[in-house]
């Protein structure tokens, strides 16, 4: 019963655990190391217990509280303490126990939200160079106002993702200004960065350039019928070719197919001047033919 409404913490994947220890933040990674905590990124940092290093820590002050004594005077397992912090996690939250006569109901005690108007924008995982892409990770881009606890019931609510942890970041537009007006931030590049741990790994669609050229070119193809991409760039090339139409509007004046190339217009020149000699070569042609035929009227011109 009200399952969205739980945080799912099972036990995850080798690999998934890895990822967490990738995407562990560079102050956190350089607070551990001075403590002498050094992992590799390409390992997990869990203990065999399946603790991670703020879990073991925690674990650890516990323990020297005494807080973990049980009355037989044992202390429980690090499997044993993290399986009772996995099942206070997992506890159904945002509920509370009514009375209806002799039964005993559970009532949400929040509001329900039906279509929510926010929106998650899915991006490639920031891959350095010469590292695999991490399928156990996933990035989104939200409204700052979404919080952590938001962006967990939104991917298990909606889409049914399991999540293993969230870290966000905030990124704030810079600031433009106009000439004589107030410097001013542009709100949709203002936005939330959320990093997801998944359970279940997800392969982002490889980049055109990643692709071959045969998948590149049919890809390019289905967005170009299906979503219409570069249809700006051809209403641009029309309204320019409508530019080019002939004055009297009887059609189109085009000297060859590619205007703009030198070599096409050197063969115009060429072709013209050809065309002028010729012409003047016949006017020639014919003087010299009449003059031929009447001899008489050429002297006394002459």
């Amino acid at each position: 019963m009200f399952a969205t409404l739980r945080r799912l913490y099972a036990t995850i994947p080798d690999a998934a655990a890895v990822a967490r220890t990738a995407s562990t933040p560079r102050a956190v990674r350089i607070r551990r190391a001075q403590q002498g905590i050094d992992v590799d990124s390409q390992e997990s940092d869990a203990t065999e217990g399946g603790l991670t290093p703020s879990e073991f820590a925690r674990y650890q002050r516990a323990l020297a509280k005494g807080e973990l004594l049980r009355g037989d005077g044992t202390n429980p397992t690090e499997a044993e303490w993290l399986e009772r912090l996995d099942s206070r996690r997992t506890r159904v939250r945002g509920v509370q126990q009514v009375k209806e006569g002799s039964e005993t109901q559970e009532e949400v005690v929040g509001q329900k939200i039906y279509l929510p108007n926010i929106i998650f924008k899915m991006v490639r995982n920031h891959t350095p160079a010469g590292q695999p892409y991490n399928p156990y990770e996933a990035t989104f881009r939200v409204p700052p106002s979404v919080t952590k606890t938001d962006i967990r019931s939104y991917l298990l609510a909606i889409y049914g993702v399991q999540t293993t942890y969230i870290r966000t970041d905030n990124y704030q537009s810079p600031l433009r200004q106009m000439a004589g007006q107030r410097a001013k931030t542009d709100s949709d590049r203002t936005y939330k960065r959320a990093v997801v741990g998944l359970v279940e790994p997800f392969y982002y669609p490889q980049a055109i350039e990643d692709m071959p050229r045969e998948e590149r070119e049919k890809r390019q193809k289905w967005m170009e019928e299906r979503l219409l991409v570069g249809q700006r760039e051809q209403n641009r090339q029309l309204y320019f070719l409508r530019m080019t139409r002939s004055v009297d509007g009887k059609g189109w004046k085009w000297r060859t197919g590619t205007t703009a190339s030198r070599g096409n217009i050197l063969r115009l020149i060429a072709e013209r001047r050809a065309e002028r000699e010729q012409a003047v070569e016949n006017v020639k042609t014919r003087i010299r033919e009449g003059r031929q035929k009447n001899p008489a009227k050429a002297v006394d011109a002459a």
